[in-house]
């Protein structure tokens, strides 16, 4: 579908007769595609109603005005089509020998469908009946996919996969994790990914019993000690703190240089560090996938960030994500909401202190550390699920909760369920604010007990943001959401925040959402799994520094889009940002 795009900051109204109006052929059959703004007398396309025509674009003397294709499913033959009606994928990824190569996009747009066909694991039908490996390979003639699937025929190409799902790994395998890695470990490389992977605590341990983050590291850990030509890797942040997220990184990027690796991830900061190149994923999540022609990993990134990408002429988001260093120096909140307690925490073999601190209204606290610091317990104090040793924790405030771990354990539908918890449900008002921000509106029949993990993770959001509270305690909820889902959830948590005067402490670890979430900072440190103790909050400058000192990583901000960047080790950046002590804000 093509449509006319207005660019505000080219329109001049007052020096134009507003011909773009005035010739539009809509206007004539009462309809009005182009109208104008009554607060700045600009005018305004409705996308629904515009057909393309161009008219305006060549009326417009201030070249204001552009025609863009929206996406549509392509005419060139589908790569797969799951039944009549269903889901269509067009366009695969490829891979360069050597490279470490990015898929970028929403979640339910083809990914790993993409991965399971290059893999061999599912034959591809080109949008028809099933095909066999002659019309496969017929169809990508005199491509790079044409070798590619001639191998894979032959079977003349070893690839070794990190699957999405990791939680499906003790089912399939039983034992001890020594017992699993030493039985794939082809490269001879295990007391090393055993130390930067940090998998010797765990080594004796059942696969059934370990955390999500251990048992990411050791699906990691298999996968890359296999010797392959191919290393397809299904999202490999989900569960690790950004400093087991920068180890794995480094780890991939240390291979040997002919590995060539085909990665899917949500974090953009990861993906930047860690790719040569990257591919797009855009279309209608359900509906139908494509995947763009590989680009550079900057240019790439920053395409999807703003929303349109020009080699295609196509938008794919109605809104560009933008970064801002407002709150580099300072809160944004009102009054003082609460002056937090100290609180201590003491386990058998583990302790962890809050110094306290104040809270203000309509702010949001990022939380930030490495795993197995103590940022759950003390959130969960503060909530009142878990007692502090040294005082009874009574705010006199109501506390809104979402804890990490959701349990999928209620036998009714997604409606039924919100209406539980707040009378506004069903109003415009609740419509606006909550269903449609976080795209809950396809799953008000559906039961919660049948969720996917990212469908349930928007779910006990909404049910945090639903409560009417002084506080929103959130623990991870970037956990299972896409980039757009995230940048959703952050409008929404910030929005409920700001109406209500409340405020909201975030625990997280994708370091873009806590930048576009955060008013102000809560820093945890020590040493995992013995003691750790919560600083804070502090404004963004003196918090990210204190952060990413003890991580030992700097970022720099892009150019164009001002997203943070983190900089490669060592380099000159590198170096002057830590001799100046300015970790993240220049």
């Amino acid at each position: 579908m093509r449509i006319a795009v207005l660019d505000r900051e080219l329109c001049q109204p007052k020096k134009c007769s507003k011909e773009c109006i005035n010739f539009c052929p809509k206007v004539r059959s009462g309809e009005e595609a182009v109208v104008v703004n009554d607060e700045d007398g600009k005018p305004e396309i409705n996308e629904s109603i515009c057909i393309g025509c161009n008219i305006c674009v060549r009326k417009c003397p201030f070249k204001a005005i552009t025609i863009v294709n929206l996406p549509e499913e392509l005419e060139e033959q589908a790569i797969h089509r799951f039944g009549e009606n269903g889901f269509v994928l067009y366009r695969l990824p490829f891979v360069s020998e050597g490279d470490v190569t990015g898929i970028l996009g929403p979640n339910g747009i083809g990914k790993t469908t993409a991965l399971k066909i290059l893999s061999g694991d599912m034959l591809p039908n080109l949008g028809g009946e099933a095909s066999d490996w002659s019309d496969i390979i017929e169809h990508f003639n005199g491509s790079i996919l044409q070798t590619h699937f001639e191998k894979i025929k032959d079977q003349d190409i070893k690839i070794s996969i990190k699957p999405q799902h990791i939680r499906s790994i003790p089912k399939a395998s039983s034992g001890q994790v020594g017992e699993l890695l030493e039985g794939v470990d082809e490269r001879g490389v295990l007391d090393e990914m055993a130390e930067r992977l940090q998998l010797k605590h765990v080594w004796d341990r059942k696969l059934d019993v370990l955390s999500g983050g251990e048992l990411q590291r050791v699906a990691i850990a298999a996968c890359l000690s296999r010797k392959a030509d191919l290393y397809f890797m299904d999202e490999v942040t989900p569960y690790l703190d950004i400093y087991q997220r920068k180890r794995v990184a480094s780890f991939i990027r240390d291979m040997p240089e002919e590995s060539t690796v085909l990665i899917i991830e949500h974090d953009i900061a990861i993906l930047d560090l860690l790719t040569d190149r990257l591919h797009l994923g855009y279309g209608d999540p359900g509906a139908y996938g494509i995947i763009t022609k590989p680009k550079g990993v900057r240019k790439g990134i920053n395409q999807y960030l703003d929303g349109f990408l020009p080699d295609e002429n196509i938008r794919i988001r109605s809104e560009s994500i933008d970064f801002k260093q407002a709150s580099a120096s300072g809160r944004t909140g009102g009054k003082e909401l609460i002056e937090l307690p100290n609180l201590v925490k003491e386990y058998e073999d583990f302790k962890v202190e809050l110094d306290g601190g104040q809270l203000y209204q309509g702010e949001t606290v990022g939380i930030v550390g490495p795993n197995a610091i103590g940022k759950t317990t003390v959130v969960s104090m503060l909530a009142g699920k878990t007692e502090p040793k040294n005082s009874d924790v009574n705010l006199d405030l109501k506390i809104s909760y979402k804890p990490q771990y959701i349990k999928a354990d209620v036998n009714m539908d997604v409606g039924s369920f919100l209406a539980t918890i707040t009378s506004d449900y069903g109003s415009s008002y609740y419509k606006t604010r909550i269903m449609n921000p976080l795209s809950l509106d396809e799953l008000v029949e559906s039961k919660i007990n049948d969720l996917s993990g990212g469908e349930l993770q928007r779910v006990a959001i909404a049910a945090c943001l639903s409560r009417k509270a002084d506080i929103y305690i959130l623990d991870e909820p970037s956990a299972h959401l896409d980039v757009e889902q995230r940048t959703m959830a952050i409008k929404t948590i910030k929005r409920v925040v700001k109406n209500m005067e409340s405020s909201a402490l975030v625990v997280d670890h994708d370091i873009y959402m806590i930048d576009l979430l955060s008013d102000r900072l809560m820093v945890f440190d020590g040493e995992p799994g013995i003691e750790g103790h919560a600083h804070g909050p502090y404004n963004m400058r003196k918090g990210m520094n204190m952060f990413l000192k003890n991580l030992g990583i700097t970022f720099r901000r892009d150019e164009d889009t001002k997203r943070p960047r983190i900089n490669k080790e060592n380099s000159h950046l590198d170096r002057k940002q830590k001799r100046n002590g300015e970790y993240y804000y220049l």
